[in-house]
């Protein structure tokens, strides 16, 4: 498509040649959800005419169901912007289904209104490979407990025979028994990692404010730092809690900072890490197994000013033994997916033109949840 500007080259270009000019779909709503205006990727995208558009209702577009009425329905109700991330749109008359984000916000300036954005391969991507990364984990556990059976039984076996033996061996080959024990611990300890991932039972879950957790995540990583590095803060101090273990989490943000110090280290030139939290009441994800749609709407951010992760790496940034470190094992941000995987959440990498923000997205507790802890302490 040509974009026509003004022959005045200081005037602004016409409104409906700048819709026409964003390369994602949008659509406006009236109040009876008919499409009052279509830009040139909708058209693309629902493989219809502009004509066809405007005389059609959102609910032909979308497949039977969809939780996209619900999110236009909430838009409207709430007066804020509401995502939905990876539905269907479109049917089988209007440019077969495809998986995308979905955004929609209330026009304030003219509230019969809703505008409805379609993004392709963002964070329905993201999610895509959220899953992928948990089953890699899946993987883990099971190669986890093999190992631990298979293997640290006759590691056992060989460490303790070179105990025996090292007394009588002489000067000169004592240090060979010697590296065979420290091998053998060093295998050992590589094992017990990844024992972790064969643990599958649910996290003991109690209220947990997300703010206590970073204190003290930024506590103990203050007290290891090599060098001086600023840790700033911004909470939501509304934040409602999240039901999960709070030495998990600790765990998870611990992993996060510290990879961001190393970053900010490694780097040599310097820099500072950002903690922030935020409520988002309009992010949802569906479940794959039962199709279910939940919120998560609290999300905890650690952002580095670092080199940033490598763009081959990001992909495959939560698999297991993918590492970015000299020596590094690659097995602490695939445990980081796996605990926020058992709390319900998901984790992103979004990288910057300088630096890395890991953004955690959680469930807060719900009101059921609520009601059967407070049952639990009386």
């Amino acid at each position: 498509m040509n974009l026509v500007l003004p022959s005045d080259a200081n005037a602004p270009p016409d409104s409906g040649l700048l819709v026409d000019a964003l390369p994602n779909p949008l659509l406006v709503l009236d109040d009876k959800d008919r499409v009052h205006l279509a830009n040139a990727a909708a058209e693309d995208f629902f493989q219809a005419g502009k004509a066809t558009l405007l005389r059609s209702h959102f609910a032909d577009l979308m497949p039977l169901a969809s939780p996209a009425l619900s999110a236009i329905a909430e838009a409207r109700h709430s007066g804020g912007v509401v995502n939905e991330y990876a539905i269907s749109a479109g049917t089988p008359r209007f440019g077969s289904e495809r998986n995308v984000d979905l955004q929609a916000a209330l026009v304030h300036e003219q509230p019969r209104f809703v505008i409805v954005m379609l993004l392709e391969r963002s964070m329905a991507h993201k999610i895509d490979r959220q899953l992928t990364h948990r089953n890699a984990a899946r993987s883990v556990s099971g190669m986890a407990a093999m190992l631990a059976h298979e293997i640290k039984n006759p590691l056992a076996g060989i460490r303790g025979a070179a105990q025996l033996i090292e007394p009588t061996l002489s000067g000169e080959d004592r240090p060979l028994a010697r590296l065979i024990c420290e091998e053998t611990d060093r295998i050992r300890d590589l094992v017990d990692r990844m024992e972790v991932f064969s643990d599958e039972r649910p996290p003991e879950r109690e209220p947990v404010n997300i703010h206590a957790v970073l204190e003290r995540v930024k506590t103990l990583s203050l007290a290891g730092l090599v060098q001086p590095i600023a840790i700033k803060e911004e909470y939501d101090p509304s934040l409602p809690p999240v039901m999960g273990s709070r030495n998990q989490l600790i765990q998870v943000f611990i992993n996060l900072v510290k990879n961001a110090i190393e970053a900010i280290e490694g780097d040599g030139s310097g820099g500072e890490i950002h903690l922030s939290t935020a409520f988002r009441p309009g992010v949802r994800l569906s479940i794959a197994a039962s199709g279910e749609r939940v919120t998560l709407p609290l999300e905890v951010c650690v952002r580095d000013t670092g080199p940033g992760v490598p763009a081959d790496i990001r992909p495959h940034l939560f698999d297991p033994f993918i590492s970015t470190k000299p020596g590094g094992r690659g097995l602490g941000l695939a445990l980081v997916a796996k605990i926020v995987r058992d709390h319900g959440g998901i984790i992103e990498c979004e990288p910057h033109e300088r630096g890395t923000t890991f953004r955690v997205l959680l469930p807060m507790m719900r009101t059921t949840q609520q009601h059967q802890t407070q049952e639990g302490k009386a």
